[in-house]
């Protein structure tokens, strides 16, 4: 448990939240691999209807199920870990998906915002728009739920690991 400066006490806040964004965008995915087309269009453009195979099996249930995994990251990250090489290599794995998110986030941001590509790629208005006003965001917010989630953790004091 982490005790706030002021007192308050807040156990795992940022673990649970970047639990729940994890699942939730992973449910996205598994909508979209289901059939599901809300957002799909404006986010992958072209593949969005065409839906060759390999982008609904490695971008869509690929990356549902590594959503899942991260969750489940957020959920460790949220328990009590003591010190030990578990405690580390949870919060390590914290900071990496918190690095990768944010990495994801500023990169596309930026090149979207400073047309890096040229003409030569094809983005819709659309797409640019909703990529940066939503998806990158997103990104932005879940890598901040888990750089905060292994901040967190690894303050936690006298604590027990929650898995006993």
């Amino acid at each position: 448990m982490y005790e706030h400066p002021r007192g308050k006490s807040t156990p795992g806040l940022w673990g649970r939240i970047a639990c729940a964004w994890a699942i939730a965008f992973a449910a996205l995915h598994f909508y979209w691999a289901l059939g599901g087309c809300w957002g799909l269009s404006v986010s992958a453009g072209p593949l969005a209807e065409e839906r060759p195979w390999w982008f609904v099996v490695v971008g869509l249930w690929g990356v549902g199920l590594l959503c899942l995994v991260g969750g489940g990251l957020g959920w460790l990250l949220a328990l009590s870990w003591p010190g030990g090489l578990a405690g580390r290599a949870v919060r390590a794995l914290g900071w990496c998906a918190c690095a990768v998110l944010l990495l994801r986030g500023v990169a596309v941001e930026v090149l979207l915002l400073t047309d890096a590509g040229g003409s030569g790629i094809a983005v819709s208005a659309e797409q640019r728009f909703w990529t940066l006003v939503l998806w990158n965001p997103w990104f932005l917010a879940g890598g901040l739920a888990f750089g905060l989630a292994a901040r967190a953790s690894g303050r936690a004091k006298g604590a027990k690991s929650g898995l006993a």
